[in-house]
């Protein structure tokens, strides 16, 4: 899948928890998301994107996430 849909797909799923006022449970919320939904070449695409790029154009709580809870 193109990176560009994958960043796309991430922000949307930051932009529906950024009402979740506990940013941390967010950011947990975020990656349960991506690892129960996305494939395993998905959840490492957007790993190696947010490592390589430093997050260019992801959502911060989409970053925080995959750093922290994504199973890539």
């Amino acid at each position: 899948m193109q990176t560009e849909t994958l960043i796309k797909m991430a922000n949307q799923i930051g932009d529906f928890f950024e009402a979740e006022p506990d940013k941390a449970q967010a950011q947990k919320d975020i990656a349960n998301h991506l690892n129960r939904f996305w494939t395993k070449d998905m959840r490492n695409q957007i790993a190696k994107y947010a490592k390589e790029k430093q997050g260019a154009g992801l959502h911060a709580q989409v970053i925080s996430a995959i750093s922290a809870y994504l199973k890539a």
